[in-house]
């Protein structure tokens, strides 16, 4: 079986207001395929979501690494794998 990464990165800049989240994951789809799925929004809200269908793992992971530099070069930093989108307290 593929190893199945996921990554979850965070933005926050109280000056600016900024509380932002953007999650990877790679999951396998019904049709042969694989799924890549890109969540983002702001921290403590639902947020939106894509699904990216890819013809193999390799495929799925190169858009993941795309993906997860560009954000990073963004000014994301990675974080605990708490999920973003649930309410705080």
């Amino acid at each position: 079986m593929t190893d199945t990464p996921s990554l979850l990165l965070h933005r926050i800049d109280p000056a600016r207001n900024m509380a932002r989240f953007y999650a990877l994951s790679i999951e396998p789809s019904l049709f042969d395929d694989v799924a890549l799925l890109r969540r983002w929004g702001r921290i403590g809200r639902r947020g939106r979501q894509i699904i990216e269908l890819h013809r193999d793992h390799s495929d799925a992971l190169r858009a993941f690494n795309r993906y997860a530099q560009q954000k990073q070069r963004r000014g994301y930093s990675e974080t605990a794998g708490v999920d973003p989108a649930q309410p705080r307290n």
